[in-house]
Formats: structure tokens, C-alpha cells, sequence
């Protein structure tokens, strides 16, 4: 089996995170990176690492992962964006966008919202509520308007150059952010002290497009993106594994896989160092370890995808690098500080 890992976020971003990479146990991946040949490119959003999988540079990332949403019954036709929830608060002078992952929204909220805006901005587009946290805006006519995937974005201040702010679509987010701020469910959350949904980031625009046929036959991942992907491309898309045995026990022998193993994501997005470490060690259980002990045996070749804020990084190996013994494992935090330091580790 040719088996490709695409996994978010594997190394923390804070090299001197004691809470993260302190004394962490990693016998699994560190065993794997120590035989693997190692690449580092530039940084790039995991979403757009995911749709160079799939031979694609400008995707339209909104009419695909929509696509992917489960039950989705509108037509798929038109121009559509992404149109995700956010709350803006001021830090240290500059803005800092929160996605809903970082606050609790509920779905009645999410629509009662979504309704408002329809009403309000009828001669706009009309937004679609696929959860609380996922929301779309099927345009009338398409607008060109650039903006990083929201993984670039969320937990991070806001600059100027990060969207277009002279664009059509920008200029018309202030009159959105004018009436989010007086919408009755903000007004309630904000007497609550819960953030309020005073945003929304606008980004993957785009109609939907024939995707070529990438080369792995099946796509394993909870992601509506991935799985949108999948269903474009005409190849199989199955719920996430829970662990490499699992995949074993029910992928074919000879083929090739892809796996998006996403769960280190939303830590980083919200600094919850914890939750990364906790994260990482059910990897480290039911993936990492299990991989040294197929690789050469049931996984003939291994590709490790690790967007991260150190760049894109990758792992690869085949069967015969289980053999070499000379190469040491390194600790994962010694790795994290020499990518820091811009060092191949």
C-alpha cells in the first residue's frame, strides 16, 4: 500500500512550548522521521496543500466544500464563497480573528443570523448554513475577491495585506459588520458575555470545477473539503480512520491512499497547548507507532504532509528505510528549534 498522511499542524509552532513539546514521547514519528527523507518548501494554507493533491493551484475552495457537506440538497451551480462566522477583538493594537472553533455558537443562533443577512442583503447572494461554524454565500454574480483560507487567518492579527481591502466584497463586509452588531442574538450573547459573531471571513470564491483524478484512489476524512475533493474527482471518500489498523483492515492491498489526519488544527488555531500534546499522542498511538512496524511489510510507502508554520514539510519513506539503524531519532522539540532557526533537521 502507498499510504500518504496529510497532517495539519504536526510540529507546535512555539519551539520553547514546555506545555507542548516538553519531554514529549514520539518513539512512533520520531522513529520515522530519523529514516525518512525530508523536504521543506514554503509555507502553504492546509487547505491549499490538500488541493495540490488534487492537481489544483486556484480551487474554488467554497463550491467544494460545500460539495462535501453532509445532506446537502441545493443546486451546486453558481458562484459561491465560503462565509464563515469570526469575531474580531482588538489586541496589542491590532485585530485578531477568532473562527467559531474558538467559541460556542450554536446552530439556531448560526441560522437565526443567516436569515437576517438574507433579508437584509437579498440583492447580494444568499448565505447557507452547512453548521454553526461552516457557512456559505452562493453570490448572484460572480465578485473576484482574494482572501487566505480561514487556518491562515484564525488566531492571528489581521493585517492589511491579507485581503484585498479595496475590493467589492471587503468594502461591503463594513455594512455587514454595521448590522451584525445590532443583530438580537449578538446583543444576547454579548449580555451573556459570550463573543459575538461580529464578522464573517469571506474566502474560496469560486464556481465548481471538474477535478482531475489524483493519484491515490481514496480519500479517508471527516473534512467536507477533502471530502468535496473526492466527490469531484470521482474517487471513493470514506469517514475518517479511528487508527492505521483500521485502514488496513478495510482499504485493498495494493493502492494508494490519502488520509487527513486534522486534529492537531484546532489547537494551534486557539493556542491550547494542551489539547495539541493531547492530540498528538492518539496520533502517536494509533499511527505512528503501528507505521513502524508495517512500514516494509503492509505500507510499501509512506508520505508525511505537515503544513505548519515552519513551512510544508514532508516525510518519505519506503519499505527498505526501516533498515537504516545509523540514523538517531531526535526529540521532536529539537526538531521544532531547528526548523525555527531555518536549520534542516
Amino acid at each position: 500500500m502507498r499510504l500518504t498522511l496529510l497532517v495539519p499542524e504536526l510540529i507546535w509552532p512555539e519551539p520553547n512550548d514546555q506545555l507542548a513539546l516538553g519531554k514529549l514521547a514520539a518513539p512512533g514519528f520520531e522513529w520515522l522521521a530519523a529514516r525518512a527523507n525530508f523536504s521543506r518548501q514554503p509555507r502553504q494554507a492546509y487547505e491549499d496543500v490538500l488541493a495540490t493533491r488534487f492537481g489544483l493551484s486556484q480551487a474554488p475552495f467554497g463550491a467544494l466544500r460545500r460539495l462535501g457537506e453532509a445532506g446537502q440538497t441545493t443546486s451546486d451551480d453558481g458562484h459561491w464563497l465560503c462565509a464563515d462566522p469570526v469575531h474580531l477583538r482588538f489586541h496589542h493594537e491590532r485585530i485578531v480573528l477568532a473562527d467559531a472553533g474558538a467559541f460556542d455558537l450554536d446552530l439556531d443562533e448560526a441560522q437565526a443570523i443567516a436569515a437576517a443577512l438574507n433579508s437584509e442583503f437579498a440583492d447580494i447572494g444568499r448565505f447557507h448554513v452547512a453548521t454553526a461554524r461552516r457557512w456559505y454565500l452562493q453570490l448572484h454574480s460572480p465578485i473576484a475577491h482574494h482572501a487566505e483560507p480561514l487556518s491562515s487567518i484564525a488566531g492571528r492579527r489581521l493585517d492589511n495585506e491579507l485581503s484585498d481591502k479595496n475590493g467589492f466584497l471587503t468594502r461591503w463586509l463594513n455594512e455587514v459588520q454595521m448590522f451584525l452588531h445590532g443583530h438580537p442574538v449578538n446583543t444576547r450573547r454579548q449580555a451573556e458575555g459570550k463573543p459575538a459573531v461580529n464578522s464573517l471571513w469571506l474566502w474560496g470564491g469560486g464556481a465548481l470545477t471538474e477535478v482531475a483524478s489524483p493519484d491515490f484512489s481514496t480519500v479517508w476524512s471527516d473534512n467536507p473539503l477533502a471530502t468535496g475533493l473526492a466527490l469531484a474527482a470521482d474517487i471513493e471518500s470514506l469517514p475518517a480512520a479511528a487508527s492505521l489498523g483500521s485502514l488496513l483492515a478495510d482499504a485493498e492491498a495494493d493502492t494508494s491512499q490519502l488520509v487527513v489526519l486534522d486534529t492537531l488544527l484546532p489547537s494551534v488555531l486557539t493556542e491550547d497547548s494542551p489539547g495539541w500534546r493531547s492530540a498528538f499522542d492518539a496520533l502517536e498511538k494509533d499511527w505512528f507507532v503501528p507505521l513502524r512496524g508495517e512500514l516494509g511489510r503492509r505500507v510499501d510507502t509512506l508520505t508525511i504532509l505537515a503544513p505548519t508554520i515552519y513551512g510544508q514539510l514532508t516525510w518519505t519513506l519506503h519499505g527498505k528505510d526501516r533498515w537504516k539503524f545509523w540514523r538517531q531519532a531526535r526529540p521532536l522539540q529539537a526538531m521544532a528549534k531547528e526548523l525555527a532557526e531555518g536549520n534542516t533537521p
